[in-house]
């Protein structure tokens, strides 16, 4: 095989940005073969603007059966993502699954099992990854270069959405469309990143405000309380009501803190383990020495495209992904795990009970409201 033939499910918001990508010539391994949308007029899109050979479904799983593609890109509302994914799976194809994994862990937990006993190649597009900045504060906190992890902070509320926004599907910002608001939509990039750079926390109490800023249902502001197994605390806030909204991801440890803002990252570098320091100074207000240290990287970042690249070089040549599609789950656990504990009002323990979240999460999807669907697609240019 020279070339994936690739299948993309959903055509809105983001799989628009994957098709102009591909026509584009930005993924040189990849030939569209097929798309699909339920919504007659993202059909009508697709084919003013794929070429004659690209055949247009309008189901996902007509697309699946079809047998004109080696893979599939799924891009649909949430809880169709394992759905579609396993029926994939079930057809001998790779999968390619936009975030988040699912709305539940225990779909993607069945996801993961499907992909497993495939064999086939199953990645998550989590495009941050790629991101130079993120790639060295894994390299750097993974590697040992900050100590032992203290504190975690993460202020991420440059994520503005007007009231439009959401409006513009029936599906957007419902409990029984969407799953979930600021958390499971903009945010699975950053608690992937969390996860990904600090590990999982053991505990998590969060507040989750539903409709605060916005007249939706699900929540659009939310602060978390993060506690991890080695001690270590967190804070972890995020508003889609911010503007103008911050983006600064803080790691401290005993060697030093990381900062990353503004797309750079500085290192303030400890010359002593700060526990050490505390153990031995015989000054009460002396602080150990410290090195502010613009951090270089290697300036690449790929995003969209450079996900699919690897994904079709795992696929071709047996090259690394940017992201396992099983890694999804562990994000997703820190997302619905604020969740529950938003609705419970207490702490929640890592792992946590999978059933009462479902339970819980359908409670809410028993009265999500009906939405008319004003089938907007807005450009995702430049916000990713």
């Amino acid at each position: 095989m020279e070339q994936l033939k690739l299948g993309i499910i959903g055509v809105g918001n983001m799989g628009t940005t994957h098709v102009q990508n591909i026509l584009a010539g930005k993924c040189p391994q990849i030939t569209l073969a097929a798309v699909a949308d339920r919504k007659e007029s993202r059909r009508a899109w697709a084919k003013e603007t794929v070429p004659e050979t690209v055949q247009i479904f309008d189901e996902g799983s007509a697309l699946i059966t079809s047998g004109l593609c080696d893979a599939v890109l799924i891009a649909v509302p949430h809880y169709q993502h394992p759905v579609l994914a396993k029926e994939a799976f079930a057809q001998g194809l790779h999968v390619m699954c936009e975030k988040p994994a699912g709305v539940y862990t225990k779909a993607v937990r069945e996801m993961n099992a499907a992909a497993e006993q495939s064999g086939k190649v199953f990645g998550m597009m989590f495009n941050q990854r790629t991101n130079c900045v993120y790639r060295k504060m894994h390299d750097m906190v993974q590697n040992g270069e900050l100590g032992d992890l203290k504190r975690v902070n993460w202020i991420i509320t440059d994520w503005y959405r007007t009231q439009s926004y959401y409006d513009s599907g029936d599906w957007r910002a419902t409990w029984a469309g969407e799953g979930g608001g600021v958390l499971l939509n903009q945010c699975p990039h950053q608690l992937d990143l969390l996860q990904w750079i600090c590990g999982l926390p053991k505990t998590v109490q969060a507040f989750c405000l539903e409709g605060k800023w916005h007249d939706i249902e699900v929540e659009d502001d939310v602060t978390a309380y993060l506690q991890f197994e080695n001690g270590a605390t967190g804070v972890f806030v995020t508003t889609t009501g911010d503007a103008p909204g911050t983006n600064r991801f803080e790691v401290t440890g005993t060697l030093g803190k990381l900062v990353c803002e503004n797309d750079t990252l500085t290192f303030w570098k400890l010359a002593q383990d700060e526990r050490e320091f505390c153990r031995t100074c015989p000054q009460g207000f002396a602080q150990p020495a410290c090195e502010k240290i613009t951090v270089e990287t290697d300036g690449e970042n790929p995003q969209h495209v450079g996900v699919l690249n690897a994904f079709a070089g795992a696929i071709l040549q047996g090259a690394p992904l940017v992201a396992e599609g099983k890694e999804g789950i562990r994000g997703l656990t820190l997302s619905n795990a604020m969740h529950l504990s938003s609705w419970l009002g207490k702490p929640v323990d890592i792992p946590f009970d999978e059933d009462l979240f479902l339970s819980e999460l359908e409670k809410r999807r028993a009265t999500s409201r009906q939405k008319e669907d004003k089938d907007i697609t807005f450009s995702t240019e430049g916000t990713y």
